[in-house]
């Protein structure tokens, strides 16, 4: 098995390609497409370096709510039950910053530069 290079460093060096080398020689519909592909192994890179912790810290902040452990995916599904059942909502303690913490990391892989995550 490779250790070496890992695949973010991969992902990295395609996207710093497209960006440095290949975006300045390109025009019209090529040009944009390559900027959309350098934006999306972006995305990957990111999701990468800061997937699995943010992942983890969500659903530890919603087992912390909800009195018990499960997957990401159950955590989740029985939030969106109780919500909708009116059984939580903003003012249950804890709620709206979970909310915002988890959209906030959502972001940050997605759209780093957005404005309005700042």
């Amino acid at each position: 098995m490779m250790d070496q290079p890992s695949i973010l460093e991969l992902v990295e060096a395609v996207r710093e390609f497209i960006e440095k080398r290949a975006m300045p020689e390109l025009k019209g519909h090529t040009a944009f497409h390559a900027r959309v592909a350098a934006n999306a192994l972006g995305i990957v890179s990111r999701e990468l370096s800061l997937g699995p912790v943010s992942l983890s810290d969500e659903k530890a902040r919603l087992a912390a709510l909800l009195g018990h452990d499960g997957t990401l995916d159950e955590l989740n599904r029985e939030l969106c039950k109780r919500i909708r059942e009116g059984a939580m909502g903003l003012e249950t303690p804890g709620l709206a910053a979970h909310l915002e913490q988890t959209t906030r990391d959502k972001v940050a892989i997605d759209q780093p530069n957005y404005s309005g995550l700042r």
